[in-house]
């Protein structure tokens, strides 16, 4: 019998197994996915409670990227039509027109209408912040003055961007950055915009400024509405697709496909050490509950987080900067409390349908000073199949972004839903009384930070680069706050190296570095 190339890949998220899908469809290869924690899906897992269920930081799935989108439709067919107008609006459940209909499918992707607004001085702001009527009603006029000024100014004195804060002043003006970037995004990191690396705009928010969002109103009247949005800027976009049960449905249904076509995925097994020889890793060492086993390997795909992997490697001399460059690393560990309510106080005072009167937002970006909740989701306008009675409860999830260790992560669970219970009440969201039921998750390294030794971190991805088997995939695996779509093509640019469609090693690095790469390379 021919011998099988044994790849493992390190991870179970969305990096981790679209490396695993791919390869298991080579019949040359063996692949085996080992995941430390009992969940698939990585931060796109989706969390069950009491029949209810909780998407880990809100995934939209959009990507101007064909092959991509292309490739989730394979695992979960969004047939029909596609466009907003085909859409029916059946007890608040989406359907496509003349698509699969999911009373009698699971395996299936909903059509979602895209509502993110911002919430401060206790009323609505359009994200990102538009220039509409309602917008400057709640501004005041002396905002709105103070705002465009600072625009004009941000427009004919440019800075030179060597902070996030520069990239958003030079986009938005000082005033608008003041109101709606400043606070948030402190809140967010634990560290001032002025402290953090314009890289992380230059990733997250590369073509969004006042003058695209203003682009954006004068030609959307003649633009066709699809799902096909590769000229919209991925903030303004209108419409994603979106699993029935949440991201995790997704990615269990991929796990589940490679156990079909002969992988193995295992999960509650964490990888404890990297043995590597030479310019090669020969084998890693993994822990269930029966001990520890070693499992050689030719390849080794990590999505590890890259202080991890420093740690694990064995049998091969590192330098003592990369050790202390990767140690040092900064994350930004997570929280999220889910809530199930009677109601919400805030009413829909939107033009958009809804059922019973609740607001159409999936996001809210909470920007009130005073709390510390970052944002909310909304679980029954993502999908009403996340909440268990979708038609009499609304089931919200409050996010909170902290450091392992702090006072927020060491709260007590009951304690921490207490407080979070008191915040939403305090700026007039919801009534105490209407809480019916609540649950607290913790994530750990959800959020690679752009801060301290980030900016050495060339020096490690040098010396991890020298290992010839070894590939780097996903947000954790390379340090970088990646989108679930760019995690994937990292994993795929992975995949065609080993398997010899690629000579590149260095376009696994370059995936969402370039604009050019993920939004015209489809074309």
């Amino acid at each position: 019998m021919e011998t099988k190339t044994q790849t493992i890949v390190i991870g179970a998220g969305p990096a981790g197994l679209t490396a695993a899908y791919e390869l298991a469809q080579k019949t040359a290869h063996s692949v085996s996915v080992f995941e430390a924690s009992p969940d698939i899906g990585g931060i796109a897992k989706t969390v069950r409670h009491n029949g209810n269920r909780i998407d880990i930081g809100g995934h939209r799935f959009f990507s101007k990227n064909d092959s991509i989108m292309q490739w989730w439709n394979n695992v979960m067919p969004l047939q029909g039509a596609p466009s907003i107008d085909d859409i029916l609006l059946h007890n608040n459940k989406e359907l496509v027109s003349g698509g699969p209909d999911p009373e009698k499918t699971d395996r299936v992707m909903l059509l979602r209408r895209r509502v993110s607004r911002i919430y401060y001085l206790k009323k609505f702001f359009d994200y990102p912040v538009s220039l509409k009527p309602e917008t400057l009603r709640n501004m005041g006029f002396s905002k709105t003055m103070k705002a465009g000024f600072g625009y004009l100014r941000a427009c004919l004195c440019k800075r030179k961007e060597n902070s996030l804060e520069d990239f958003y002043i030079n986009r938005f003006g000082k005033p608008l950055y003041k109101m709606f970037f400043e606070n948030y995004t402190e809140k967010v990191w634990g560290v001032h915009p002025s402290k953090l690396g314009a890289d992380w705009g230059s990733q997250r928010v590369k073509g969004l400024s006042l003058t695209a969002i203003v682009k954006d109103i004068v030609t959307k009247p003649f633009k066709k509405r699809s799902v096909d949005q590769k000229e919209v800027e991925t903030s303004l976009i209108e419409q994603f697709i979106y699993p029935k049960y949440g991201p995790g449905h997704l990615w269990e249904t991929v796990a589940d496909d490679v156990r079909k076509k002969g992988g193995e995925v295992y999960t509650a097994c964490p990888v404890k050490k990297i043995n590597v020889q030479g310019r090669k890793v020969v084998s890693v060492v993994v822990e269930d509950e029966n001990g520890q086993r070693e499992a050689p390997c030719d390849y080794l795909l990590s999505s590890m987080p890259l202080k991890d992997l420093i740690a694990a490697l064995s049998g091969i001399d590192i330098d003592g900067e990369v050790k202390e460059i990767a140690a040092n690393l900064p994350y930004r560990d997570f929280i999220t409390v889910g809530l199930l309510l009677d109601k919400l106080l805030i009413k829909n005072k939107t033009k958009l349908k809804t059922w019973n009167g609740l607001i159409p937002d999936t996001w809210i970006y909470v920007q009130e000073p005073d709390v510390k909740v970052g944002r909310l989701q909304v679980f029954n306008n993502w999908s009403p199949y996340m909440v268990n009675d979708f038609k009499d409860k609304v089931w919200i999830g409050m996010e909170y972004f902290c450091n392992e260790g702090d006072d927020l992560w060491n709260m007590q669970d009951e304690a921490f839903i207490a407080f979070a219970v008191d915040e939403l009440a305090k700026i007039g969201i919801i009534d105490k009384k209407d809480v019916r039921d609540a649950v607290r998750i913790k994530v750990k390294k959800a959020y690679p930070s752009y801060f301290g030794t980030y900016y050495q971190l060339d020096k490690v991805t040098g010396f991890l680069n020298g290992i010839d088997n070894l590939y780097c995939i996903g947000r954790n695996g390379q340090h970088r706050y990646n989108n679930m779509d760019h995690s994937m093509l990292t994993a795929i640019e992975a995949v065609k190296h080993i398997t010899g469609e690629s000579n590149d090693k260095s376009a696994i690095w370059q995936v969402n570095t370039e604009q050019e790469y993920h939004e015209r390379k489809s074309k």
